[in-house]
């Protein structure tokens, strides 16, 4: 069990899916994206970035 399996969204409580790409973790429910700084994700809505839709 690894620490994204514990971890939810704080907006939403979905759970959340990993982009290594950009070091963050990813809520596709409410479409926001965590940075993950140093190792440790930001779980905090006002930090998250907006995902951008098509």
């Amino acid at each position: 069990m690894s620490i994204v399996d514990i971890l939810v969204c704080p907006d939403c409580r979905s759970t959340l899916s990993v982009d290594s790409s950009r070091d963050e973790l990813v809520c596709g429910t409410c479409q926001l994206a965590y940075p993950v700084r140093d190792g440790v994700p930001v779980m905090i809505v006002d930090k998250a970035r907006k995902l951008e839709t098509s």
